[in-house]
């Protein structure tokens, strides 16, 4: 059966490309309501990140909503959403930047990244490594990292790469499930729902923020975690920290956010 999938998985992948130089645009229509956040980040990036292409490919955000796709164009996508090298605390991290303050509008990736991202979901699920067998859906296993301690981890923290993802949402109180991963089998990461960006910043301060306490909000330690936070505020997100002990020129942790309707 894996053999199977194999062998037909790209032959659909090249299938999608052909058609989306026909009808690309109209399979973009989304079956659900829901709001999904899909993207990347990278860290502990040298100069030589820019001769990666596939970093500037693997950035998506993309939302699935109503069918407000019709009526908004490509070049209003292409204005509001680009990649950029950012900088906070002395270290250096990329990430796909999106300007749509009110969560009106909506953008999602061209056809053959949505089928580059099916067949890796459908790969990763035959492997345990996903967990959802909706290809939209990504649900990561609770993994701890197996390297050191959670006591261990608090001491590295405290030089830390941290990264705010927000949520973007019309209600005042709403709620999300969430799932990450690194792919650096030597670290592990700690991920919190705070209801600000200002937790980044006290971080960094004074090394001590507020999130919520709730046993599915946060996650200390790990190399992949999934969850639900209930009842948090419009301006919330996800805070990323990673130990500044990164061996590889670069490590990409990915974050799917949902908003639970």
């Amino acid at each position: 059966m894996k053999s199977y999938l194999f062998a037909v998985l790209p032959i659909v992948a090249i299938l999608l490309i052909f058609t989306n130089a026909f009808f690309g645009h109209e399979l973009f229509a989304s079956s659900t309501e829901q709001v999904i956040n899909k993207y990347s980040i990278y860290v502990h990036l040298q100069p030589e990140w820019k001769h990666s292409k596939n970093i500037i490919f693997d950035i998506t955000n993309s939302w699935h909503k109503s069918d407000q796709m019709k009526s908004i164009t490509q070049e209003k996508f292409d204005s509001h959403n680009y990649n950029q090298v950012q900088s906070l605390n002395g270290k250096s991290y990329v990430e796909l930047k999106h300007d749509f303050s009110d969560c009106s509008d909506e953008w999602k990736p061209v056809l053959y990244r949505k089928a580059v991202d099916t067949i890796r979901h459908e790969i990763e699920y035959l492997q345990g490594s996903q967990l959802s067998d909706d290809p939209s859906i990504s649900i990561y296993p609770d993994t701890d990292n197996p390297s050191y301690s959670i006591l261990e981890q608090e001491n590295k923290i405290n030089d830390a790469y941290a990264q705010f993802i927000p949520i973007c949402t019309s209600k005042n109180i709403t709620s999300y499930d969430y799932s990450i991963r690194a792919n650096n089998a030597e670290i592990g990461f700690d991920v919190y729902f705070v209801k600000s960006i200002q937790e980044r910043n006290d971080l960094f301060s004074n090394q001590t923020f507020d999130y919520y306490e709730s046993k599915d909000c946060f996650g200390q330690n790990k190399q992949s975690y999934s969850g639900t936070c209930v009842n948090i505020s419009k301006d919330s997100g996800l805070l990323v920290i990673i130990p500044d002990e990164l061996k590889p020129w670069v490590t990409k942790v990915t974050i799917n956010l949902y908003e639970v309707e």
